[in-house]
């Protein structure tokens, strides 16, 4: 299965209207599919000895301990996953006595991939058709082995993210 990208242009330097404008690749807008805890229950069910039900009630209680956890200030490893972890952005303060945790304006939650589990561009790998490979082609110009997409050209159109 190949992914669709397409082209656009934009200033190389987001905030500088001056600076020249260059192509960028990006995933075709629509392309991807959301899959949710019930549709990948429903896949892990189809291909061993668990129910859905049984797929479905471990993961939304994995992601209720993984908040716990989280709450508390410590990281989740998921081994072949990766691990969670929080970050947290304050405003600064020219006096030490200032700097109190109300300064604290966003949490966030941060994830690091497992090196197990990082993608490589298969056309730019040392070893093709590797298991963490994915196929990229660009919308309009080449279908892939695999089938799928529409030829409706990939044209250099503005970034409306930009």
């Amino acid at each position: 299965m190949s992914v669709p990208v397409r082209r656009y242009q934009r200033n190389k330097l987001l905030g500088d209207k001056t600076s020249p404008k260059f192509y960028f690749l990006r995933q075709e807008p629509g392309s991807s599919k959301v899959s949710t805890i019930e549709s990948i229950a429903q896949d892990i069910e189809a291909s061993g000895a668990l129910s859905a039900e049984d797929v479905t009630h471990t993961m939304k209680s994995f992601v209720r301990q993984l908040k716990k956890v989280l709450i508390e200030g410590n990281k989740v490893k998921v081994e072949g996953l990766g691990t969670f972890y929080i970050t947290f952005s304050t405003t600064g303060t020219a006096v030490e006595k200032d700097c109190t945790v109300k300064n604290i304006n966003r949490v966030n939650i941060r994830f690091a991939v497992d090196n197990s589990l990082r993608l490589a561009n298969d056309t730019t790998a040392i070893t093709r058709g590797g298991a963490n490979n994915v196929s990229f082609y660009i919308k309009g110009e080449t279908a892939p082995s695999s089938g799928g997409g529409s030829d409706d050209g990939g044209g250099g159109e503005e970034d409306p993210d930009a």
